[in-house]
């Protein structure tokens, strides 16, 4: 991380949030280390529900500190976003025309739509998934961040009712009609409502609208023992249930933020800072690994913990030496993730 990333040492500095992105990039990469290894631990896939939250709150607030034109920050988003994005996408691109997927089916249209965000299915496995599978995710952020940049153009009042009401509108045509077509079944998903929430939360707590620390630790325990029942009894589980849970703890870090200040704690914050690149890269490693382990003939928890570090360790070198090159100098894309992680304290 590089001396203008790393958070300001301070009463306002918002480690939590950090620690909740530390927190669900681990469930992911823990989830596809049990998936390579035999294991099952499907909640670990809600780490995605705790991002969108996040991201919501992170971009109001943002924007609440740093107004910017929506060309400028579509501009911005993309920086931050696409490079990173793209290397990793190149990878399995080259790596596939050179054997070693062989169970990625290339096409130059799924080639084409996975670099550009826009959802389609995979001619390997007919699910709605770029080349890089997880980037499934990103089709979502740069949807939100196109509606975001467009309600730019709002009076501030208004822009966050604009939001709520043209994602729930998309929600409600989901729910009464039906279509295949990956648009449609992409952008009418309920899961698009978390990057609202997370916009109402930035709201509440830029207002001082914030629960006081006992209440705040409860819904941070809700979360996590909701969380933990859900995987523990096996139970169903989608955004309508997992959403609430990743906001219940995403309003309850921001307001011990607030209200006293959450430590700094270096390892947890490194891994905050991190957490895009463990995301886009902690794949690899856990395929190559769980495929060694399996050759080799080690026991299904070894294979398990040793796939998962390595998905972490690849992740943080890819941040050290990829992510933090691309973005130094990155300028007001480069601020947000200091905006992300040191949003002043700003009381009414």
């Amino acid at each position: 991380m590089t001396a203008t990333d790393r958070p300001a040492e301070g009463r306002g500095t918002l480690y939590g949030i950090q620690y909740l992105r530390a927190f669900a990039a681990l469930a992911v990469v823990l989830f596809h280390a049990a998936e390579r290894s035999g294991y099952a631990f499907a909640i670990g896939a809600a780490g995605v529900d705790v991002f969108f939250v996040i991201s919501g709150f992170i971009m109001w607030v943002i924007v609440d500190r740093r107004p910017v034109a929506p060309g400028r920050f579509l501009l911005d988003r993309i920086r931050r976003i696409v490079p990173v994005y793209w290397l990793a996408t190149g990878l399995m691109v080259a790596g596939a025309l050179a054997g070693l997927f062989p169970n990625l089916v290339l096409t130059a249209d799924h080639v084409a739509a996975s670099l550009l965000f826009v959802p389609s299915r995979s001619p390997s496995s007919g699910e709605i998934w770029p080349v890089l599978v997880q980037g499934w995710t990103l089709n979502y952020e740069m949807f939100f961040y196109a509606v975001f940049a467009a309600c730019l153009l709002l009076p501030a009042r208004l822009r966050l009712p604009a939001m709520a009401a043209a994602f729930l509108l998309l929600v409600a045509i989901g729910l009464v009609a039906e279509s295949d077509a990956p648009l449609f079944v992409t952008y009418t998903r309920p899961i698009i409502l978390e990057f609202v929430a997370g916009m109402l939360i930035a709201r509440l707590w830029l207002a001082g609208r914030i629960p006081r620390p006992p209440i705040a630790l409860a819904l941070i325990g809700l979360g996590l023992a909701g969380f933990a029942a859900i995987g523990m009894l096996r139970l169903p589980f989608d955004e309508w249930t997992c959403g609430p849970l990743a906001c219940a703890m995403v309003y309850g870090t921001v307001a011990l933020d607030k209200a006293s200040g959450v430590p700094r704690l270096k390892i947890p914050a490194m891994l905050g800072d991190a957490s895009y690149s463990i995301y886009l890269w902690h794949t690899f490693a856990i395929s190559v690994v769980a495929k060694a382990g399996a050759a080799f003939g080690l026991p299904a928890p070894s294979v398990f913990i040793a796939s998962a570090l390595a998905g972490l360790a690849a992740g943080l070198c890819a941040y050290r030496l990829v992510e933090r090159s691309l973005l130094r100098g990155g300028g007001f894309a480069a601020g947000n993730r200091r905006l992300a992680a040191r949003a002043y304290d700003q009381r009414p």
